[in-house]
């Protein structure tokens, strides 16, 4: 966990703020850049009870939040930064209560300010394929690169969970990855034979050739030409260069592009929002549904350039 600034040796904030960011990190498994985060909300939100005169967390009361947040609103911090001190503020507030430190939820009934979620941005299926296609697999690179992005795509994981891939989570037989992704929680995604296929090719005939630059043969089961496990920046620059081959704007196309569009091309096709979000890692389901509203406006581009009467005064 980062080191951030607190308020006072004597604030009694202080102590409870950092006895809720190592829960957060140990027992909630929570991600060092989020406790991090939550962190430098927390003691800016002490700084502001200190100043309000709000010594003992019992005299904590509803107008103390609302003043805290009117005050970062003040201070021209944006909506989002002031939703995300907020969400730090409620878990902070709840953690206490569930301790049986503070009797009832100061937060109870604050909504958050509104943010307008904008919708990801997307790869046409015929675009995704081309840009697979775009990799020549008749090197060890080439074996290497159309693997990940098969996998990436097949899977719908996250960057971090592909790089990090070992050989053990990876299950040709079965057909299955198990990764571990936010907040240390692991999960099984199945793959798909195409995906299984660049896998097995890239373990078989490309691999080999990066172990050997390697005197310790790393577990992971994609490697640089150094032999060391891929990084995640390493890929991006790869997938950049197959965006322009692929004739695709490169500014168009992350490894996440490729995750969104793996659940959109599964929700057009049919799959269950529920099966989506398990495969996906989310967990809220609110998180999945935005791919619905995806998918919705796809189908109304559809309607309107393929259909004859889809669009007026044409």
């Amino acid at each position: 966990m980062g080191k951030v600034v607190a308020t006072s040796d004597a604030s009694p904030w202080v102590d409870a703020i950092e006895g809720f960011l190592a829960f957060s990190s140990v027992e909630r498994g929570l991600a060092p850049r989020t406790v991090d985060a939550y962190g430098r909300d927390l003691f800016r939100f002490g700084a502001h009870l200190e100043a309000a005169r709000v010594h003992r967390i019992a005299q904590l009361r509803r107008q103390h939040v609302i003043g805290f947040i009117e005050r970062l609103e003040r201070e021209g911090l944006g909506v989002r930064s002031r939703a995300r001190a907020l969400v730090a503020v409620r878990r902070f507030l709840r953690h206490l209560g569930a301790t049986g430190v503070l009797a009832s939820d100061p937060t109870e009934g604050i909504d958050l300010p509104r943010v307008e979620r904008a919708l990801p941005r997307l790869l046409r299926s015929d675009e995704t394929a081309a840009l697979i296609e775009a990799v020549e697999p008749g090197t060890p690179l080439g074996l290497r690169d159309r693997a990940m992005l098969e996998v990436l795509y097949g899977g719908g994981l996250r960057v971090s969970e592909l790089v990090g891939l070992s050989l053990a989570g990876l299950d040709l037989r079965a057909g299955l990855v198990r990764v571990v992704g936010k907040g240390n929680r692991e999960r099984i995604v199945p793959l798909g034979e195409l995906a299984l296929a660049a896998a097995g090719v890239w373990l078989a005939d490309g691999r080999p050739v990066f172990v050997r630059a390697q005197t310790r043969e790393s577990d992971a089961v994609f490697l640089s030409r150094r032999g060391t496990a891929m990084t995640r920046q390493n890929f991006f620059v790869r997938l950049r260069g197959i965006a322009r081959r692929a004739g695709i704007d490169q500014d168009r196309v992350s490894p996440h592009v490729l995750r969104h569009a793996f659940a959109t091309d599964l929700l057009e096709g049919g799959a269950d929002l529920r099966a989506v979000q398990t495969m996906l890692g989310h967990a809220d389901l609110s998180t999945t549904q935005i791919y619905t509203h995806v998918s919705q406006k796809r189908l109304r581009q559809t309607v309107e350039t393929r259909h004859p009467r889809g669009r007026s005064g044409r």
